[in-house]
This record gives C-alpha cells, sequence and structure tokens, in this order.
C-alpha cells in the first residue's frame, strides 16, 4: 500500500500536460507498507540508494549520505534485540 499526502498542492491539468500552479511552499509525505523487495546500490561517487517495492508495483526510492545511511543501520541494529525481530 502507497500513501502520499501534500499540504496545499495544487496542479493544473490542461490538454494533457501536468503544470504545478501556486507557491513554492509544498511539502509532501510518502508511505510505503508491506514492502516485498529491498534493494541498497551506490548512487553515483557520494550516496547510497536504498529502493523498496510492494506487490502492487509501488516504488520508493531514498538517496542518502553516507553517514545517513549509518544512522539508518543503526537506527535498525538498536531495534534488533527488540520484539520486531523478535
Amino acid at each position: 500500500m502507497f500513501t502520499i499526502r501534500m499540504d496545499d498542492f495544487m496542479i493544473e491539468l490542461e490538454e494533457g500536460t501536468v503544470k504545478h500552479v501556486g507557491t513554492s511552499d509544498k511539502s509532501a509525505t510518502a508511505k510505503l507498507y508491506d514492502v516485498e523487495s529491498v534493494e541498497v546500490d551506490e548512487f553515483g561517487d557520494e550516496r547510497v540508494k536504498v529502493t523498496m517495492e510492494d506487490d502492487g508495483d509501488n516504488r520508493v526510492e531514498v538517496a542518502l549520505d553516507p553517514e545517513e545511511a549509518i544512522e539508518v543501520m543503526r537506527g535498525i541494529d538498536g531495534l534488533r534485540e527488540g520484539p520486531v525481530f523478535g
């Protein structure tokens, strides 16, 4: 399941063209649940790309700096002794 929430976001659809209208101070939150596959790859020379996909072919890609990737690894390691990993 993929959800996306966009606050104060407006688009214009005209003759098959999608165009953002309004101010540029928009925000969005995307969530992907029931992930079926995860890939981790190098992204350029300085980033790590994490790609997650569900069984509905919804995909989220996140590019992280090495320090951010290490923080994700530490966070997961901290959960390994808890009930999630049983």
